[in-house]
């Protein structure tokens, strides 16, 4: 044995060698004579990062793309798990979860703030129950609510790495760092609210103020890892009519970026559906504020959001005079961007939200290969199977199917990924539509094409 430890330490393999209960001092001495004069073995330099988990590891980084929090499993937020919940279906509960994984989102929010509802017991038994699901088991869980209580039964039950929504200085310092430490305990990252003894934080001044006085608590004083701190710098609604809320998207874009600039490491996320608010009802509208907003939020340096995964709107697939009269709201460009918006916004009032299948006609005329591309962007899988089919009747081989318009599709997807106009739960549809279309040409891969046929001598 003393010849493999041996190898191994001169590999770089091994920091200690030893034995167990069993071993003689005859055997330790020749463990220590085998590696004498050995280095141990150097340990590599981890590059800070916010590292999650629930099954699977997530991994957060200045390199990460915009993540999505699912925010279905909340009873404040969702008429449907809110009914389930309280009838004590947690099964069909938990479908739910399942169904925003399967739609791209890469943490659950969880959330059982209710009256008429023992939050403390309700998060623990569905957080039990949710473990014996891998489908939803493997993202990370945030923890969401404003009951300590709650949040550390939560705490208490949760397999993996979560993150805590959330702590703020609302009832001042020394409660902050109480669960500020015990979050740190149970091995958890932090939301941390803009919100202080004052008040929420509602213009870029206060937000900034209050992130960073809560950071330097934070870090300094407590040497919690900054990577573990995500902050909420409140997400208010826009175009409500009121002069004193037109702002409100500038003061978010801008108190993210001065967050990233000067708190390092730490990260930014939102309830995204806050911004819309004004638009209830009206969800057509709704989904193209929350586009345009992430659009300049993401840019600015939000990392991440609470966001509905199977709801998101592509910025470039929305109406240009819609998107205009939004931007025109979202960065606060004009005087009468609210009068602007809602009267645009009349027009979408009762409109059901557009599938992509429902607007068949204008692209079911395109040449096979525009077809293609076009679900490939879309996520549509109606007519995956009859296009492919016609694709292949066309190009000289499967392959070429593949390489060529299912392919230009995908690289018009990730161009819109990149820039910060498409989302993961799109790119998740629009990688179900690629895995459908080459699983049905793989068949015909390996078979002789119809050049191929042509040519052969029989």
């Amino acid at each position: 044995m003393a010849t493999y430890i041996k190898e191994w330490a001169e590999l770089g393999w091994l920091n200690i060698v030893g034995g167990c209960c069993g071993t003689t001092p005859e055997h330790i001495q020749a463990f220590a004579e085998a590696t004498k004069g050995v280095a141990p073995r150097k340990l590599p330099e981890i590059p800070t990062a916010m590292r999650l988990s629930g099954l699977e590891p997530l991994t957060i980084d200045d390199n990460s793309l915009f993540v999505n929090v699912g925010e279905r499993n909340n009873v404040t937020g969702s008429a449907k798990f809110k009914k389930l919940i309280k009838e004590e279906k947690f099964a069909e509960a938990i479908e739910i979860a399942i169904s925003q994984v399967e739609n791209g989102a890469q943490v659950i929010d969880v959330n059982m703030d209710e009256a008429l509802l023992d939050s403390k017991k309700c998060m623990t038994r569905f957080l039990n129950i949710l473990a014996t699901e891998p489908e939803a088991a493997k993202v990370p869980i945030m923890i969401d609510s404003s009951k300590w209580e709650v949040i550390e039964a939560g705490l208490q039950t949760v397999q993996g790495k979560p993150i805590v929504n959330s702590i703020s200085l609302k009832e001042g310092e020394e409660k902050f760092i109480h669960q500020a430490k015990l979050c740190r305990r149970y091995g958890a990252a932090v939301v941390v609210m803009a919100f202080d003894e004052v008040g929420q934080a509602d213009t870029e001044e206060r937000k900034v103020e209050i992130c960073t006085r809560a950071y330097r608590i934070l870090v300094d004083q407590l040497g919690f890892p900054p990577e573990d701190i995500i902050f909420d710098p409140n997400i208010f609604a826009i175009a409500t009519g009121i002069e004193e809320h037109n702002n409100y998207g500038v003061d978010f874009i801008q108190a993210c970026e001065r967050i990233k600039r000067d708190l390092p490491h730490a990260k930014i996320s939102g309830g995204v559906s806050n911004v819309s608010f004004s638009f209830r009802g009206n969800n057509v509208v709704r989904e193209a504020i929350h586009a345009v907003f992430l659009y300049y939020a993401i840019k600015a340096g939000m990392d991440m959001g609470i966001v509905n995964a199977g709801q998101l709107a592509i910025y470039d697939d929305l109406d240009p005079e819609l998107r205009e009269a939004i931007e025109d709201a979202v960065l606060n460009h004009r005087h009468d961007t609210t009068d602007r918006l809602l009267e645009i916004s009349e027009k979408y009032r009762g409109v059901k939200v557009e599938s992509a299948d429902e607007s068949a006609a204008e692209w079911r005329n395109l040449p096979v290969a525009e077809r293609l591309k076009h679900a490939l962007v879309k996520g549509i899988t109606t007519y995956i199977i009859e296009d492919t089919e016609e694709a292949r009747q066309q190009f000289a081989s499967p392959l070429e199917v593949i390489e060529g318009p299912l392919m230009a599709g995908m690289d018009v997807v990730g161009d819109l990924f990149g820039d910060g106009k498409m989302f993961l739960p799109q790119v998740v549809k629009s990688a179900r539509v690629m895995k459908q279309s080459v699983a049905y040409l793989e068949p015909y891969i390996n078979a002789p094409s119809r050049k191929d046929r042509a040519t052969a001598k029989w």
